[in-house]
């Protein structure tokens, strides 16, 4: 049972962020309560582990901060207090032991993310924290937090309060960004949300739709400006996403906003300089079709075949032209796809809005965890990883505060 001196806060959000924050704040003596809309907990969590549940990468320290961009000196004061190595720790705390894969990717054993989420839910039970789902933060009124629940409307006021509400992608998960219009209207600078780690539009032909359109290209290198990514994008039938176009999307959809279109240049065979391509194909092609000399002599799939032919114009003759052709099919992105196909959001609260303990300087007592601030990481366990230190980030913030300031309720 709580003491009288206990102080409350309660988190509005059940992701991950959220739900680290809750761990955090409990660990650290708090009574909290966790509200969350949707009728269970960390949805687009679980979304995530079905392909394989992607907890942080083993890249060192030092290049880890830099992915984050602009946001990287933030991010890495949220890292030196949950750290990947502290991530991989507490994973195996909860029983989920792991591993690194080749792309120096970190995932649980169990490759999904419900035996984690069961184990750390169970712990939280243990600490004593309160989930109430079906609980929709509305607003504020008369210094009060209001909740819409099955029972009808209720108002919280606890000590703090850390909001991990999510940022704008996949809406039906309950990532809405609705939340961001209630901030703005309490003087909290809110940016648009944008699309991050997101697909672009080509205009591609009917012909190689109806042919490719599913299929990845791998191994490929993609460039863009000075960045170049080796990895896999998949073929759509409105143009490109995977893993390697979201290492560039942040790149790119400025490009794509500014100007209207965008170039990305794909190697297609990225394993090969241009002399040892041009080699292999000075053989001649003999009786073979374009297609199965292309297959032989330089490796390429059906579709990086097809991705060459949907450059206009004939394909270059003489070795050394086709090599490079082929390390270099240059691309014009005309669109982006839209914050309900895109993995994570840029934008939400602006880093500048809150202290160095993620409080929001427009209402005191009151934190932001995840992926409400306006940081944007790729794939490849940089989001989770980032998320969940901003939630620990925003708990020891609250805790900070509660013992600093003495705050009582009300």
């Amino acid at each position: 049972m709580s003491s009288p001196d206990t102080k409350s806060v309660h988190v509005i959000g059940a992701g991950p962020a959220g739900l680290m924050s809750a761990e955090r704040l409990a660990q650290g003596g708090a009574a909290v309560v966790v509200h969350e809309a949707m009728p269970s907990v960390a949805r687009k969590f679980l979304m995530a582990g079905r392909g394989g549940l992607n907890l942080t990468h083993s890249e060192p320290l030092e290049g880890f901060t830099g992915r984050y961009g602009e946001a990287s000196d933030t991010v890495a004061a949220w890292l030196e207090r949950f750290s990947p190595t502290h991530l991989i720790g507490w994973a195996e705390g909860l029983g989920q032991a792991t591993f690194t894969g080749s792309s120096g990717r970190v995932f649980p054993r169990a490759m999904k993310a419900s035996p984690l989420l069961r184990a750390w839910l169970a712990r939280l039970a243990g600490l004593g924290v309160e989930v109430r789902t079906r609980s929709r933060w509305s607003g504020r009124r008369d210094g009060g937090w209001v909740f819409e629940t099955s029972e009808g409307e209720r108002v919280e006021r606890p000590d703090a309060v850390v909001l991990a509400l999510g940022g704008a992608s996949w809406p039906r998960l309950g990532s809405d960004g609705g939340w961001s219009a209630r901030l703005e209207a309490e003087g909290v600078d809110v940016a648009p949300f944008r699309p991050s780690n997101v697909g672009f539009d080509v205009a591609w032909s009917e012909v190689f739709v109806e042919r490719f359109a599913g299929q990845p290209l791998k191994p490929v290198a993609l460039t863009f400006g000075e960045t170049s990514v080796r990895g896999e994008a998949m073929v759509t039938r409105y143009g490109l996403e995977g893993g390697a176009v979201y290492a560039l999307s942040a790149a790119l959809r400025e490009a794509v906003e500014r100007a209207g279109s965008a170039t990305l240049v794909v190697d297609l065979r990225p394993d090969l300089s241009v002399e040892a391509l041009a080699g292999r194909l000075a053989k001649g092609r003999g009786k073979d079709s374009v297609s199965n000399w292309l297959r032989k002599a330089a490796g390429l799939s059906p579709v990086g075949a097809g991705l060459l032919r949907e450059i206009p114009g004939a394909l270059p003759e003489g070795a050394d032209k086709l090599a490079r052709r082929i390390k270099a099919v240059r691309l014009t992105l005309t669109g982006v796809q839209g914050l309900a196909r895109a993995i994570s959001s840029a934008g939400g609260v602006r880093l500048e809005a809150v202290d160095e303990r993620l409080m929001l300087k427009a209402l005191p007592g009151v934190f932001v965890a995840g992926e409400m601030l306006d940081w944007e990481a790729p794939t490849g366990g940089y989001l989770l990883q980032a998320s969940m230190a901003s939630g620990v980030a925003a708990a020891e913030g609250a805790l900070d505060w509660l013992a600093q300031d003495g705050r009582t309720k009300g």
